[in-house]
């Protein structure tokens, strides 16, 4: 039990630190699909080759991309704040080697956010009044001034030697025609949700590198070739039993069409010979693009064919179909091999799920889902899906179940999210994959879970519903009231532990509306946090108190709907600064 738990701990770190690098990488896709196409299209060799225009390829790689991940890993851990500081610190290690810069983005960005998180936990409280914005100012740009003399003379050097030294690698890996090897791991890491931290954070990287020297990468195709899902998938079509087999034909839909590689991973573990399959077709597939010369301009994302034959270059288009056509017909032969020798009588996917669910709650001494316990859907609000990235996957299952909470006439609302952007809210139903549950109930303790092994097809959402549906205790207050009993002091402030001005286009009144609070805080000896923020970087948390203009407090409302809000019909002199002092007292 104890080495269970070791293993089970470890691989939740591995996801964790794998999701932090996809995280940077992911919301930045469309920069690289987009220098990806000018690449294609515009290069010498491309398909409208344009002098003036080609220009734009090398300062994207060199700049654009490493910044945007920067400042994506420096929000990641403090917001605007950090995406800043993130941003100059990345400066540093772009300028000071001769290689894009993306391993040292992925490095210098969240290490500038943690640096000015530090700064703010430490000195935040203590600011005078009248000063927050000239010690903010100064204090992101000498952190972010320091880091970036930091980058260049230690961070820049150092990455460089070690990107240099992964280049050579995967080119001795190459020249040694060993690189369809690397699928043996890639596809069962593939399967343990590790999908997006492989491709994004360690191929995605070292292709774009590739791709700038050779004007396309093979690297690019090893994780998202479609081929080896498409033929477990197709085996199930025509030689699986029950539920399995006739869900399998809309699954193909989507993981071959759509893009969602993670609808085929229930199908593999169902059935752990299968691992076989995909490691053979992955394996076949590598070797044909190696054989061919096939590769991809940019990384494609989702894993679609259709995203693949995007970012196929000139005249490649035959050794990237051959490569996904070896690989769904090698992985189908040894599935339909698997599956026809397996005498159980049924495969049904939907008790394949609960009884892994039961088994995994049965080791722990618990109940698979909280769902065993009706009391615990009493508060609920909102139901979120959260998965790795929080698109792909998580997206479609949002869909199914928001389809079955309309029909029901339930007026919650179902949202998708990355795991990193939980926030702890106990009115929150949360949906996600037993292999990712660990880590989302870190970052959430206080929600409700539901684990499922497939978000597309789980028997959890007609229960989800069912039991929402049955419980007649109402989960709020129509919002006027709300919002007067915040203000009357009718409501519990006892959760409050920070406050936040908010505000939408103009940040001078919300700056002094923070002063004056701040300031009648300090003469009744309060001591909560207060800081501006901007309303669409406004995160759901429950223990916030949030003030804003009057009209601007629905949108405050509805990019924070579990916090407390007090609305203001002026920021800089209100009466009702006194109340709220009373009420925090309480």
């Amino acid at each position: 039990m104890e080495n269970a738990g070791q293993k089970s701990g470890l691989k939740a770190k591995v996801q964790r630190l794998g999701s932090y690098l996809s995280g940077m990488v992911m919301p930045n896709i469309g920069a690289f699909i987009a220098w990806g196409v000018i690449t294609a299209l515009f290069i010498d060799t491309g398909w409208l080759p344009n002098k003036e225009l080609s220009s734009l390829v090398s300062p994207m790689l060199t700049y654009l991309l490493p910044l945007l991940i920067g400042y994506t890993g420096g929000s990641m851990i403090h917001g605007q704040r950090g995406a800043v500081v993130g941003a100059i610190a990345t400066m540093g290690v772009i300028v000071g080697s001769d290689v894009p810069m993306f391993i040292g983005a992925m490095i210098m960005g969240p290490l500038g956010g943690w640096c000015i998180k530090k700064f703010d936990d430490a000195f935040q409280a203590k600011i005078k009044a009248g000063f927050e914005m000239l010690v903010n100012n100064f204090s992101s740009g000498l952190i972010g001034f320091a880091l970036a003399i930091i980058a260049y003379y230690a961070i820049g050097p150092v990455v460089e030697g070690a990107t240099h030294l992964m280049a050579q690698g995967v080119e001795t890996i190459i020249n040694m025609h060993l690189l369809p090897l690397a699928n043996i791991f890639i596809e069962p890491a593939k399967i343990l949700f590790l999908n997006n931290a492989i491709n994004h954070g360690i191929l995605t990287p070292l292709g774009a590198e590739q791709a700038a020297q050779a004007g396309k990468s093979i690297l690019f195709l090893l994780e998202a070739n479609p081929g080896p899902g498409l033929g477990i998938l197709l085996a199930f079509t025509f030689f699986g039993k029950g539920s399995a087999k006739s869900s399998a034909p809309g699954a193909i839909i989507i993981q071959f069409l759509g893009g969602i590689h993670e609808i085929y991973f229930p199908y593999v573990m169902m059935k752990p010979l299968l691992f076989l399959a995909v490691m053979a077709g992955g394996v076949a597939g590598t070797f044909t693009f190696q054989l061919l010369g096939a590769g991809l301009q940019a990384a494609a994302s989702p894993g679609s064919i259709f995203a693949i034959l995007a970012m196929t270059p000139r005249g490649g288009y035959l050794p990237n179909l051959a490569g996904i056509a070896v690989a769904c017909a090698v992985s189908f032969l040894v599935a339909m091999i698997i599956l026809k020798t397996d005498h159980n009588e049924e495969d049904d996917l939907a008790a394949t799920q609960a009884s892994v669910a039961n088994a995994k709650a049965e080791s722990k001494g618990k109940a698979a889902v909280k769902t065993e316990n009706q009391e615990m859907f009493g508060n609920v609000n909102k139901i979120i899906f959260a998965c790795d990235a929080g698109m792909g996957s998580s997206a479609m299952g949002a869909s199914v179940l928001r389809d079955k909470v309309k029909k029901a006439g339930l007026s919650l609302p179902v949202s998708n999210s990355a795991i990193n952007n939980l926030t702890d809210d106990p009115n929150a139903l949360i949906v996600t994959q037993e292999e990712l549950h660990d880590r989302a109930s870190q970052k959430a303790p206080s929600a409700t879970f539901v684990q499922v092994e497939n978000f597309m097809n789980s028997p959890r959402y007609d229960e989800i519903v069912e039991r929402l549906s049955s419980d007649s205790t109402p989960t709020e207050e129509p919002k006027a009231k709300l919002t007067d009993n915040v203000v009357q002091g009718l409501a519990d402030y006892s959760k409050v532990d920070h406050i936040v001005f908010a505000y939408d286009q103009v940040k001078g009144s919300a700056n002094m509306g923070a002063t004056i609070l701040k300031k009648l805080m300090k003469n009744n000896a309060l001591h909560y946090p207060v800081v501006v923020v901007a309303i669409k970087d406004l995160k759901d948390e429950t223990n916030a108190l949030i003030i804003t203009n009057n009209d601007e407090t629905v949108k405050a409302e509805q990019q924070a709907p579990s916090a407390m809000h007090v609305p203001l019909t002026d920021l800089v002199a209100s009466e009702k600064y006194d109340q709220v002092i009373q009420n925090l007292r309480k």
